[in-house]
């Protein structure tokens, strides 16, 4: 079958029309006198402002000595061109809209959404995954968001990252929910994190108090360590991993406990570690929440001894396991408190810095591990 030739470039009549008027030394108003039509109606045609029609297709033709075919022909492809620059202007709009949202690649990817095979599928994929009704919309967290006015707004990235968090939380079970019974429960919940591998059983131990549990690692170019938020009247703890030591496990987890126990509502997003100054200082509920899990992991009286220990002591190995044993603590949640204090190089002892991953790999990026299969 043959296929149909498009020319290279659409060029406007009009372009022609002048070419034309040139090789004769006409002006467009000679032309339009010709013709027996305004000069104005002949410049917009020229100019490409003003179609060709049948009528004055067969008029060109009579006065320029070609077939009314040439002028429609040339017109019709035009017109069809600069259709086509339209929808393809509006694609690009549509596209750079979607990517404006959240990092497509990066979504992609991992799985969250589905490229599909047209704009309007990508755009279904987005909507669905943001909770939005078109892209035109403007992806929220939820109903109660509340951002700090010391704070900067979240990224997209971020709210991609919690849209993900929303998702999985909303597929687990978890108990009723009671704040103080949460509250009287931390001593519960700190009897794991005496032994590394304990951690794993965390999960089980937040739904029976009615607190959901997720890990989604950070988004690119985010850096994020934990959120704190709601789905209904039920908490979502949710965690990155950033950085996969037991002292940072431990700190960013109560941090996020704190906010509910406290009664902190709406979506904390949290960047507990960087390079910059403590972020503590600029939100009075960031500052709360830090407090109090730093009271929580380590109670004020137990640290106030391990100041005294360190104005007159090096804090060896054996001092550090002795002290966290005494307050069923890892020796690791010790050690980064004290790195965190200035109180210990940040050289010094960090073999007990152990990594928890192993013990939640499960659990990244699911609302739940898959049950392992019985043994044949």
């Amino acid at each position: 079958m043959s296929q149909a030739l498009k020319p290279y470039r659409a060029v406007p009549p009009g372009h022609l029309i002048s070419r034309e008027l040139e090789a004769r030394g006409w002006t467009q108003k000679d032309l339009a006198a010709i013709m027996n039509r305004p000069e104005q109606a002949i410049s917009e045609i020229i100019h490409g402002e003003k179609q060709i029609t049948a009528e004055t297709a067969r008029q060109l033709a009579s006065a320029l000595g070609t077939s009314a075919e040439i002028w429609m022909n040339m017109e019709a492809n035009y017109r069809l061109h600069l259709a086509e620059q339209k929808e393809k202007e509006g694609l690009i709009e549509r596209r750079a809209r979607v990517y404006a949202l959240a990092p497509i690649a990066e979504l992609v990817k991992r799985g969250w959404i589905t490229l599909g095979q047209t704009i309007d599928d990508l755009e279904r994929s987005i909507c669905t995954f943001l909770e939005i009704p078109s892209t035109d919309a403007t992806p929220v967290l939820a109903a109660n968001f509340r951002q700090s006015p010391d704070r900067e707004p979240a990224s997209p990235s971020q709210i991609a990252w919690a849209k993900r968090v929303q998702h999985l939380a909303t597929r687990q079970a978890v108990a009723w929910f009671n704040r103080e019974r949460l509250n009287q429960a931390i001593p519960d919940i700190l009897a794991y994190a005496e032994r590394a591998e304990d951690v794993a059983q965390l999960p089980a131990a937040l739904a029976a108090l009615g607190v959901h549990f997720v890990i989604v690692q950070r988004l690119d170019k985010t850096y994020l360590d934990g959120a704190a938020l709601y789905i209904g009247q039920s908490p979502v703890v949710a965690l990155t991993l950033r950085y996969d030591r037991i002292d940072a496990f431990w700190f960013t987890l109560m941090h996020e406990l704190a906010h509910i126990v406290l009664g902190h509502q709406g979506v904390h997003l949290d960047q507990l570690y960087d390079d910059s100054s403590d972020r503590d200082t600029v939100d009075q509920k960031e500052q709360a929440a830090s407090q109090q899990a730093r009271d929580w992991l380590i109670d004020a009286s137990a640290f106030q001894s391990l100041e005294g220990l360190a104005r007159v002591r090096h804090f060896s190995r054996a001092l550090v396991e002795g002290f966290a044993g005494c307050y069923h603590r890892h020796p690791g949640i010790v050690v980064g408190r004290l790195h965190h204090e200035g109180l210990l190089p940040y050289k010094n002892l960090r073999a007990a810095l152990v990594d928890v991953r192993p013990y939640l790999a499960d659990w990244i990026d699911v609302a739940a591990p898959r049950p392992a299969e019985n043994a044949a």
